[in-house]
C-alpha cells in the first residue's frame, strides 16, 4: 500500500485543514504505520508510466516558486531504469534550462501522469538529478527512445518516494490523433467497402 505520498505531504498545516473540514480521521486511518519509507512502485504503476507518451513535471526555485513543465515525446520515453529509479532523455528545447537549475538548489520534483481516454492519472514524489550528455554519453543515449528525431543534451534520473492514483471524477476523456485512427479503422474499412459495393452497382446498371 502506499503510504509515504500522502506522509511526505501532509504536514501539521495539511492535517488541521483536513480536521476542519472532517476528511482527518479517515485519512489517518489510511496512513497508519507510515514512516518515510518510499512507496515501492509495483507492475502496475510501472505498466502505467512506460505507456505514457507525456508526463508533467514540477521543480521550485530558490526563491520557493513552483515550475511545471510539459515533457513529451513516443511513448515508453519515460522509462524504468531499476527499483524504483525512472529516467528519461531531455530533448534539446527552447534553452531556458529552468528545471535544470532548479535541481541544484533543491532536488524535489513532482510528476503527475494523465491517461485521459481511461480517465485515470498517478502522481509521483521523487528526488531528481541531471546527467549532461558530456558527462555520461552512455548514460543518455541509453535513454533516447529509438528511432526518435531529437537530440538530447542531458538525462533526468528520478528515485520515487511515493506514488499515489487519484479518481477519475473530472477527467475529461481525450484521444491522440492515432487512438481515434484506430478507433475509426473498421468504420473506414466498412465505408469503402459499401463504396465499392455502390459503385459496382451503378456499373451494372449503366450496362443496362
Amino acid at each position: 500500500m502506499a503510504r509515504n505520498y500522502r506522509h511526505q505531504l501532509f504536514d501539521d498545516a495539511v492535517k488541521i485543514e483536513q480536521e476542519r473540514h472532517g476528511s482527518r480521521a479517515s485519512y489517518a486511518k489510511m496512513d497508519a504505520g507510515a514512516d518515510g519509507t518510499p512507496d515501492a512502485l509495483t507492475a502496475k504503476e510501472i505498466a502505467f508510466i512506460e505507456d505514457r507518451d507525456s508526463f508533467y513535471m514540477a521543480s521550485v526555485n530558490r526563491e520557493g516558486w513552483p515550475y511545471m513543465q510539459h515533457r513529451g515525446g513516443p511513448a515508453a520515453f519515460l522509462k524504468h531504469i531499476a527499483g524504483n529509479r525512472i529516467g528519461f532523455a531531455d530533448f534539446r528545447g527552447n534553452k531556458q534550462y529552468i528545471s535544470t537549475a532548479n535541481l541544484k538548489g533543491n532536488d524535489r520534483v513532482s510528476l503527475f501522469l494523465m491517461d485521459y481516454p481511461n480517465r485515470e492519472r498517478l502522481k509521483l514524489l521523487g528526488h531528481a538529478r541531471s546527467v549532461e550528455l558530456a558527462d555520461d554519453p552512455a548514460a543518455v543515449t541509453a535513454l533516447m527512445p529509438e528511432g526518435y528525431r531529437a537530440t538530447p543534451e542531458r538525462a533526468f534520473f528520478i528515485d520515487v518516494i511515493g506514488w499515489e492514483w487519484n479518481c477519475s471524477q473530472h477527467i475529461t476523456p481525450r484521444f491522440t490523433e492515432a487512438e481515434i485512427s484506430a478507433a475509426i479503422k473498421p468504420m473506414a474499412s466498412e465505408l469503402n467497402q459499401l463504396r465499392a459495393e455502390i459503385a459496382a452497382l451503378r456499373a451494372q446498371k449503366e450496362d443496362r
